[in-house]
């Protein structure tokens, strides 16, 4: 009996002290957010979504919690959006013509000139949902990473339930994301398959693939490629 009692008091001594030595979700988790929104630069990320032979043009502005992004499904033509995050809400605008113009929160899991991406995917609007949580520790690609799970707070807006987020040991980049639905099913896979570094500290997307699943089968049934270029000197327009 006494060996039976010390060997359970060993073994959860040693569960409290795996759970005290866990990485910190949160400071993981905002160590992937800056690179992901480079609020550390001045600078815009300018790009192409690729899907079917087609070319969009892309620029995302993202300084913590005040993004704006815009892309050109015609040419000459830009569409302007501008999110304004909070930690349980948004207000997306659209801006036409120097107006601002508030639509429908439906609009944000929309996809985005036909591509796999949605305007919460292009947001990120995730990497702002509190509490995250850590995993375990997986190596994606060969490079090691912390693997975090996030859950969708309250009322809040989006076609995402569950969100895991796989972050860089070293770089602190996120270099995989997969979306989850209220039953379970994969809905979205994201994966890097290049990062730049833009600072001395900082690391953030150059290329990655979106890719659509069927979350009944998780089957995947179609792809998008989303590549960024060196940061540059751009200004964003409108609402600020």
């Amino acid at each position: 009996m006494h060996l039976q009692f010390a060997a359970l008091a060993i073994a959860l001594l040693s569960t409290v002290a795996a759970r005290a030595q866990a990485p910190d979700a949160k400071a993981i988790l905002e160590g992937a957010r800056m690179s992901a929104s480079l609020t550390q630069l001045d600078d815009g990320l300018s790009g192409f979504l690729k899907k079917d032979g087609r070319s969009i043009p892309v620029t995302l502005f993202l300084k913590g919690k005040d993004i704006q992004f815009q892309f050109e499904e015609t040419k000459g033509k830009p569409q302007i959006y501008h999110l304004r995050l909070n930690d349980n809400s948004f207000d997306l605008f659209e801006i036409v013509d120097g107006k601002t113009i508030r639509f429908p929160d439906a609009k944000l899991v929309q996809p985005i000139a036909g591509t796999d991406v949605t305007y919460e995917d292009l947001a990120l609007r995730f990497f702002y949902w509190p509490n995250p949580k850590f995993e375990q520790e997986e190596t994606i690609n060969g490079e090691p990473c912390y693997k975090l799970r996030l859950d969708k707070p309250k009322d809040s807006a989006g076609r995402y339930v569950a969100v895991y987020i796989w972050v860089h040991k070293k770089y602190g980049a996120f270099m995989q994301i997969q979306g989850y639905d209220k039953n379970g099913g994969l809905i979205k896979e994201f994966q890097v398959q290049k990062v730049m570094q833009v600072t001395d500290k900082i690391w953030t997307l150059e290329k990655m693939q979106i890719a659509t699943h069927d979350p009944a089968t998780g089957r995947r049934l179609s792809i998008t490629n989303l590549m960024f270029e060196k940061p540059r000197q751009i200004k964003p327009r409108g609402l600020r």
